[in-house]
């Protein structure tokens, strides 16, 4: 049976990461107030970031950028996207 948390992104109990996503106390917040859902969808806009904005991830500037990037991201803050990125419209 998976692990449960109340995640604070979407302010309800969702299935829970199976581990930390990292070592320290920043993956460990995450592995206990954040949902696997938050997480997958965090790495999806991570990845476009990545790749559309042409990040070097051994550049620490980069991994500071996504670590602020990602703490907005849970936060339910805006967040940046690719130029010219315009979010599909959700069913109403």
């Amino acid at each position: 049976m998976s692990r449960t948390v109340y995640c604070k992104k979407y302010q309800q109990e969702l299935p829970g990461l199976e581990k930390p996503p990292f070592p320290g106390p920043k993956g460990q917040d995450l592995f206990e107030n954040y949902s696997a859902k938050a997480w997958e969808e965090w790495q999806a806009h991570q990845t476009m970031l990545i790749n559309e904005r042409r990040l070097n991830m051994m550049e620490p500037g980069s991994r500071a950028f996504l670590a602020e990037e990602r703490d907005k991201f849970m936060a339910n803050e805006e967040v940046a996207q690719a130029e010219g990125y315009v979010p599909p419209e959700e069913n109403q």
